[in-house]
């Protein structure tokens, strides 16, 4: 006889043995527990391990109802036709749960719609893509979307209780929490990981952090702790390899932390970052792809957001570098905090009124545009008490050396026309 999973064998049979109903729209919620009126027609969308196919028959079991489960991998329109006049048929309510509902194309999908709008079947679909991209905008309005997040550590937690519990086995707490973060927040895996542990446990003593470790590492699960150490230590090794233009390296690191369970948004931040603080005018185009990179990841996540990340490490590793904005910004910022309350010029201040007109608002301002080269020379915009000497100066590498050149060129000019204003005006 087979045996069935711990992860089957410990599926919650009640609301209150579920996690994240507090992240669930409250009315849904009301409905489910008293099981008055219809049973809600609604998406699940959440990642793997979330507790989609759990809430379903959770669902099922409120309310008085005949539960059928389908899978779009497995089934099609007939499947779905066959329910239906089964549910016609029948006194009570009919609830059908069709996982991976994505799967099926926009016909298949179409295939619901006078069945769910008739009230002759409740259906509940289970989804790890977007709604909005692989569900028809019909279907959408006729369903709820309820979004299941990853379990909280919290929750983990307690599941990895239950499942040691049911195991015979206890875990220190640091061993614990390594089963906890190479989970990702899915619980399923969490105890499916936890399950081959204890087959392969010969000594408790393999129950302390070491132990789990090992078994990890050889299972082929990286050990990667998002709260720990080595969580700095691999994001620094990422960062110092992308600023050393070793685009191999970065990618290492990077996609590293993605195969451990880190959330990839994390390193697309630290890319959005990196793109002006080491790269900035060197390669403007730098932080376009990176804050492109984080849109594209938000429209079709993983696997397929791997790609555009690849994309954005080896360009920004391979780009040219430049720090020189940044240095700027805490020049400026320094400059602020010596100087924080000196006054705007009077050249440079707008002059709405007759009485600011007549107090010298704006008087001697040089308009650039009616200069040649559209450029007021030797305008002086930084007020007294500023130190005059340059906050950003350029590199001579990438599109900054353009920039460079632009600046001295600008000196040259001003040099032509004579002295600089003086900054009393």
């Amino acid at each position: 006889m087979t045996q069935v999973p711990i992860a089957e064998r410990l599926r919650p049979t009640s609301l209150e043995e579920f996690y994240g109903l507090d992240q669930l729209d409250p009315s849904f919620v009301a409905q489910v527990r008293s099981a008055q009126g219809r049973i809600p027609s609604v998406i699940l969308w959440g990642p793997p391990g979330s507790g989609k196919t759990t809430l379903a028959k959770l669902i099922g079991g409120s309310f008085a109802c005949e539960f059928v489960e389908l899978s779009a991998v497995l089934s099609g329109v007939k499947d779905v036709r066959e329910v239906v006049e089964r549910a016609k048929q029948l006194e009570r309510p009919t609830l059908l749960f069709v996982d991976e509902i994505h799967r099926f194309n926009k016909g298949q999908q179409d295939a619901f719609l006078p069945h769910v709008e008739a009230g002759t079947i409740a259906l509940v679909g289970a989804t790890t893509e977007n709604p909005s991209f692989y569900l028809t905008s019909a279907l959408l309005s006729r369903l709820r979307v309820m979004t299941l997040k990853p379990l909280a550590k919290s929750a983990l937690e307690k599941v990895c209780l239950r499942g040691e519990q049911l195991l015979g086995i206890e875990l220190s707490g640091e061993s614990r929490a390594l089963f906890e973060e190479v989970s990702g927040g899915d619980g399923r895996r969490l105890l499916n990981l936890l399950e081959a542990f204890s087959f392969a446990l010969q000594d408790s003593r393999a129950c302390t952090r070491e132990g789990v470790k090992a078994f990890l590492a050889q299972a082929g699960h990286a050990v990667y702790d998002r709260d720990g150490e080595e969580h700095y230590n691999i994001a620094s090794a990422f960062i110092k390899s992308l600023r050393g233009s070793d685009a191999d390296a970065a990618l290492y690191w990077g996609f590293r932390m993605i195969d451990a369970g880190e959330d990839p948004r994390f390193i697309i931040r630290r890319l959005v970052i990196f793109a002006s603080e080491d790269i900035g005018n060197a390669d403007p185009r730098a932080l376009q792809l990176a804050v492109s990179t984080l849109h594209a990841y938000e429209l079709i996540g993983l696997p397929e957001g791997r790609i555009p990340i690849a994309q954005c490490i080896t360009y920004l590793a391979t780009a040219p570098k430049s720090n020189r904005s940044y240095v700027a910004l805490n020049r400026a910022l320094a400059a602020v905090k010596g100087a924080p309350h000196v006054t705007v010029p009077m050249h440079l201040r707008n002059a709405p009124t007759g009485l600011m007109q007549g107090l010298g608002y704006g008087e001697g301002y040089i308009y650039p545009h009616d200069q040649p080269y559209a450029y007021a020379a030797n305008v002086e915009y930084l007020p007294d008490g500023v130190p005059g000497q340059p906050f950003y100066e350029p590199s001579d590498r990438g599109n900054e050396k353009t920039i460079r050149e632009r600046l001295q060129w600008l000196r040259e000019v001003s040099s032509h026309a004579g002295g600089k204003r003086d900054k009393s005006q």
